[in-house]
């Protein structure tokens, strides 16, 4: 089975792609602690940064973000966004040059937490220019406790009729779509129809994962600590069907953790989920990208399921 990251060499003519724009957890890697009060020794993965350029470092992780190349029959290219949290700029000034991706068609947001929304202001770098703020608004779905989140957290992103005498003031302009949190309750977001996978991500919190694809089944799901059984059949081989790709959760190397898988956890539901491929996100400073693929190698020879770590600009070509 070829794994995805000899695929992002040999595309065999696929036009589509999926773009990991971010694959590290809220608080990115490198960790700032373990650069201004390093330890004794200094956290490996950490210090590397200082040495390696970030393009040509794995280990160097921005918040959890894909991007989808969905690429039509007529040969015309929609870029759906999977959330747009902190490290957004920086993410735009390395990967959306370097893939040449021109905009942003539509977003969607897996939930209302900072590594997730907190780079929506910065969405109007990639819409057109206009001072008056007279252009098409780029559409986003979300759930509506996001919605109520984000109203809070960015107010001047929510329009509303000015006040007289208020100035206008430059800002991104924003659709926003409500969706479900219920597997049954599919929307379309530029072509692509996306079915809402409703997951905890701690007891107390619904996060929004996302199953798309027709020709390629793809599960993305990036903050869980529990799958409700609803969700686990829509996904499973054994329920509705093996997936062509599964892109999940893993926060810690070992142990547990309340809101997130973590490595044992990640892998025990490959196992029970039996997609075809699986590529893992959310990864903290534990990870090593060289040393922990050359691990899940070995697992996935022995257990028949190809999984590996994504990294950031990873390109993926996939018919879907």
């Amino acid at each position: 089975m070829e794994s995805p990251l000899m695929a992002a060499n040999n595309d065999g003519g696929v036009k589509s792609a999926l773009i990991f724009l971010g694959t590290g957890c809220s608080n990115c890697i490198p960790f700032a602690t373990c650069l201004i009060r390093p330890s004794d020794p200094p956290c490996h993965v950490c210090s590397m940064a200082l040495s390696v350029p970030p393009e040509q470092n794995p280990n160097y992780r921005c918040n959890t973000s894909l991007l989808i190349d969905y690429c039509q029959s007529d040969e015309k290219h929609n870029y759906i966004l999977i959330d747009v949290g902190k490290t957004f700029r920086e993410q735009v000034l390395r990967w959306f040059i370097f893939h040449k991706i021109p905009r942003v068609d539509s977003i969607i947001l897996t939930h209302e937490h900072a590594d997730a929304v907190l780079g929506l202001d910065d969405i109007r770098a990639v819409e057109p220019f206009s001072a008056k703020n007279d252009i098409d608004p780029t559409p986003v779905f979300l759930s509506q406790s996001t919605m109520d989140s984000i109203a809070l957290k960015f107010p001047y992103l929510i329009k509303k009729k000015l006040r007289e005498h208020t100035e206008i003031r430059r800002v991104a302009q924003l659709d926003w779509k409500i969706i479900e949190e219920d597997c049954r309750r599919p929307f379309v977001a530029s072509g692509i129809q996306f079915v809402p996978l409703p997951v905890m991500h701690g007891e107390d919190y619904i996060c929004l994962g996302f199953l798309f694809g027709e020709r390629s089944r793809v599960a993305y799901i990036s903050d869980v600590s529990r799958f409700p059984a609803t969700t686990e059949y829509v996904i499973s081989k054994s329920g509705a069907g093996q997936l062509d790709l599964l892109i999940l959760d893993s926060l810690l190397r070992d142990g547990s953790h309340n809101v997130h898988f973590c490595l044992p956890q990640t892998l025990e539901a490959v196992k029970r989920l039996c997609p075809k491929q699986a590529l893992l996100v959310g990864m903290n400073h534990e990870f090593d990208h060289y040393r922990d693929n050359a691990f899940l190698a070995e697992w996935s020879e022995r257990e028949g399921i190809l999984v590996q770590l994504a990294r950031d600009g990873l390109r993926v070509p996939i018919d879907l």
